[in-house]
């Protein structure tokens, strides 16, 4: 049986679900004027995250400065994120998708991949389905979705992307030569800058072009796994299943920008603390112990630096990890004046056995572990916001918003 996917994605999703907001209350629909959901603009993390048709004639584009938005469009019209209302909507329109098919996929906040195959009785067009799912999403909930159909994910992604908002493509292999192939290779899902850079110096522009050009060759150029991955892509093969369930996750990261720059190690050592706090609690919330701690950090030119070490025995505790990553920090930070700072904990391991040494102070080992269960029972009992370490209590009074919003919910997760 061939497989049917439908690929559901909410056309600018932040913006149109505080406009579907602002209708009801009887004021002007922000898709219809240029406009923008964005961060400040007197802060340097002002950011513009989502952007009107309209707006999108100034030449305004997702992901740059405010200020410079300001300067395209004066007269644009800036609304800040409320991630509390985006998670509402996404559960009202993934709750309807879901109701169409046995399995969906969550892609993101605002797309989902839906497996229809076998659902041939029950609707037996897929288009006349399609067409059906999206209006009713445009009904019930007020905002528009693009729906993408063919015989895998990958199609059907790139399918939603074509014309928009409110509209319903088919991307179906015999299609491919027509519909995709005469695209520009940065269209290819997946494709990053870099790679298209030199696929183009390759003299390959198109994703036909690299459709038609010789493995041994994208791989020369790709390295042998992306181009081997990418090569399959531009034929429009991709066998990935939808997952009513997501992967087991395969590490834990945060990274937190900052309204002002870290220019001491003073600044930066309690941050570096509250993430790894953070993100030990996660992983033994997942009964995880992780074998290699990665520190990155940016600085003023917008270069990012990375250290990593891997450890002898796995461990889920807050100090240890702390230890290692101030470590990797303090050895490769030169004290240029930092935009962000991350730390990332990989090669994690559900393995209890664990290899002691026979100088290890195993009585400090056992009282770590029993602080650290000690606040995780506080935090699960009377909230993240009860206890906290004295060493942190200020830093974050150097991070923005957003950056908070996302430490919290790291917290919570």
């Amino acid at each position: 049986m061939e497989r049917l996917i439908f690929h559901v994605d909410v056309n600018s999703a932040f913006l149109s679900w505080e406009a579907t907001r602002r209708v009801k209350q009887g004021l002007p629909d922000l898709r219809e004027i240029p406009s923008c959901i964005g961060g400040d603009p007197r802060k340097r993390t002002g950011i513009v995250v989502a952007k009107s048709i309209p707006a999108k004639k100034y030449g305004i584009q997702t992901g740059e400065p405010m200020a410079m938005a300001f300067r395209k469009c004066p007269e644009l019209i800036s609304v800040p994120a409320d991630f509390e209302l985006y998670d509402k909507y996404s559960r009202s329109f993934k709750s309807i998708c879901a109701s169409y098919a046995p399995v969906m996929e969550s892609f993101s906040i605002d797309e989902v991949f839906l497996d229809m195959t076998g659902t041939s009785y029950i609707y037996p067009d897929p288009i006349v389905t399609a067409h059906e799912l999206k209006d009713k999403i445009r009904t019930e909930l007020g905002f528009t979705v693009n729906i993408g159909i063919s015989v895998n994910k990958l199609l059907a992604k790139m399918a939603s992307d074509f014309e928009k908002p409110d509209k319903v493509h088919t991307l179906f292999p015999e299609e491919i030569p027509v519909k995709m192939w005469p695209l520009p290779v940065r269209d290819l899902l997946f494709l990053g800058k870099s790679s298209e850079k030199k696929l183009k110096e390759a003299g390959i522009r198109t994703i036909g072009d690299l459709a038609h050009e010789k493995k041994p060759k994208i791989q020369a150029l790709l390295g042998e796994k992306a181009g081997q991955q990418l090569y399959r892509y531009a034929r429009g093969l991709d066998d990935s299943p939808v997952k009513m369930k997501p992967d087991e996750a395969k590490g834990f990261s945060l990274e937190t920008t900052f309204n002002d720059d870290l220019v001491s190690m003073e600044q930066a050592l309690p941050i570096l603390l509250e993430q790894c706090d953070v993100l030990a609690a996660r992983m033994r919330r997942k009964k995880k112990k992780c074998t290699c701690i990665s520190v990155t950090f940016r600085t003023l030119d917008f270069q990012n630096r990375s250290h990593q070490m891997k450890l002898k025995n796995a461990t889920d505790i807050t100090d240890e990890i702390y230890f290692h990553a101030r470590k990797l920090f303090e050895e490769s930070w030169r004290e240029q004046p930092l935009r962000l700072l991350g730390v990332s904990l990989t090669g994690l391991t559900d393995d209890s056995f664990e290899q002691l040494s026979f100088f290890e102070d195993t009585r400090e080992k056992e009282r770590r572990q029993k602080l650290d269960a000690a606040l995780d029972s506080i935090r699960l009992k009377y909230g993240n916001d009860k206890v906290t370490r004295a060493s942190i209590m200020n830093s974050t009074a150097r991070i923005g918003r957003k950056a908070k919003a996302q430490m919290e919910n790291e917290r919570e997760q």
